[in-house]
């Protein structure tokens, strides 16, 4: 039998027959982390595309956030007429969708239409090539991420139509752990805990944050592949449950210049043999961890530039690191400081690292790639992290920074060797492509901004 919410094929036949379950969403990510994909006959989805698949449009992985075809891509172009790959239903993903009606929902790995073999580009590959490095180790990695968005009281289509202006929080004063202002927006946010839980998504805890109308919703760590997994249904969940009730939810990582930005923390530990391998004697400040803890610290914090658009993907994103912001600005780390970009918590075997630059619009799989790669590389190439610090690391001007902006960081990614030899060349170019598009979006857009500021007194 299942976990709560899972479903096995003779399962998903019953509820079948039984009249329960009627569509099933077949999806995968792109490169924004937007489920893409179709809804199937639930029938149908038994005959034939558990089974061997189904087909999508190859423009799904060139695509800008408007769905226009961008051209300079080596993967898919015009030139080459803009074939099909394959989706192929991770059956281990297939869960009841309690927030839809009569609804199921599969993840699906992208092939090459060809060869059947991953398609590198594709987002849910990229983590997976970092996770056959990882069990090559003999290693498995547990994460979380820790979600925070935005809850508002218009309609995504009232959203749309008054040009995203003037907008109207649920909320109208700082409420972080606040539980008056946390029960008058329960009737969303019970209804968000309820249906993630009866989709397989274990949930913990949720509360007011540091915004106004801002919230935190977490749930309980996995293994890194089903974590980016719970990551996406966890917001597709969220903005479908909001629209239905007349709201609308921001995962964006600036919401407001005047409001805390949206953080997806990362979470993660290694294990080998059913016990965590950060756990140790060896005394890092006030830490007691093993090599493998120091080494991977290491890694991770080094490779940030090397891998920044990974973490943070828009021009938005950099808008987020501000000092006293509750948002990382330096790369250090320190235990139970909130001001780290590292963050070690925990003790013994529930010592984990937590990565605080990631915002809540980063793309799962692409993060924990990123986090993963850098973290084995410290490991293979004893990586010593810098000292712990202690204080206030928004004050401490010395300490190396966050990259300012996108254009900074993909200028860094491009220019890899770490991301060239961890991702692959292809991987890096496809990017790499994909970033500058959107750059590019932005620096050819007059913005609201620009006409408050110039267009009387210029």
């Amino acid at each position: 039998m299942s976990k709560k919410g899972f479903l096995t094929l003779d399962e998903l036949s019953g509820k079948i027959g039984g009249g329960e379950i009627e569509t099933i969403v077949v999806a995968f990510t792109d490169h924004y982390g937007r489920l893409m994909g179709k809804r199937v006959d639930a029938d149908f989805f038994l005959d034939s595309v558990s089974k061997s698949g189904t087909h999508g449009c190859n423009y799904l992985l060139t695509t800008d956030m408007a769905m226009d075809p961008v051209p300079g891509y080596r993967y898919a172009n015009w030139e080459l007429g803009y074939g099909d790959f394959h989706m192929v239903p991770d059956l281990s993903t297939l869960r009841v969708a309690d927030w839809l009606e009569k609804t199921a929902l599969v993840i699906c790995d992208v092939h090459n239409d060809k060869s059947h073999r991953l398609e590198s580009i594709a987002p849910r590959s990229v983590l997976k090539k970092q996770l056959d490095a990882l069990s090559g180790d003999g290693m498995e990695c547990f994460a979380a991420s820790e979600l925070e968005y935005y809850l508002l009281e218009n309609s995504y289509k009232q959203a749309f139509q008054q040009n995203y202006q003037n907008l109207s929080p649920a909320g109208y004063y700082l409420e972080d752990y606040h539980i008056m202002q946390g029960t008058r927006n329960e009737k969303f946010t019970s209804a968000a805990r309820r249906h993630l839980k009866n989709s397989g998504i274990a949930v913990e805890t949720s509360k007011g944050e540091w915004g106004l109308g801002q919230h935190e919703l977490n749930v309980k760590y996995a293994d890194v592949l089903s974590m980016a997994d719970n990551h996406v249904v966890y917001k597709q969940c969220l903005k479908e449950v909001a629209d239905a009730m007349g709201l609308s939810v921001t995962f964006m990582a600036k919401f407001a210049t005047d409001q805390a930005g949206s953080s997806s923390h990362i979470h993660m530990s290694l294990w080998k043999n059913g016990k965590n391998i950060f756990d140790g004697d060896q005394q890092f400040g006030p830490v007691k961890g093993s090599d493998i803890f120091r080494w991977f610290l290491g890694g991770w914090i080094k490779h940030v530039p090397d891998v920044m658009p990974f973490y943070a993907p828009t021009v938005n994103s950099y808008k987020r690191f501000v000092d006293g912001s509750w948002a990382p600005t330096r790369l250090a780390w320190s235990y139970d400081n909130r001001t780290a970009g590292f963050r070690v918590v925990g003790s013994g075997p529930s010592l984990r690292i937590e990565c605080r630059i990631p915002g809540a619009d980063c793309n799962p799989y692409l993060a924990f790639a990123a986090s993963l790669a850098s973290g084995l590389d410290g490991i293979r190439n004893r990586i010593e992290p810098p000292e712990c610090f202690v204080g206030d690391i928004y004050a401490a001007a010395h300490l190396p920074r966050v990259p300012y902006t996108l254009a900074e960081s993909i200028a860094l990614f491009e220019n890899s060797s770490f991301a060239k030899e961890a991702f692959g060349a292809e991987v890096v170019e496809h990017y790499t492509h994909f970033f500058k598009t959107e750059q590019h979006a932005y620096d050819t857009s007059v913005t609201d901004w620009e006409r408050k500021r110039y267009f009387e007194q210029i």
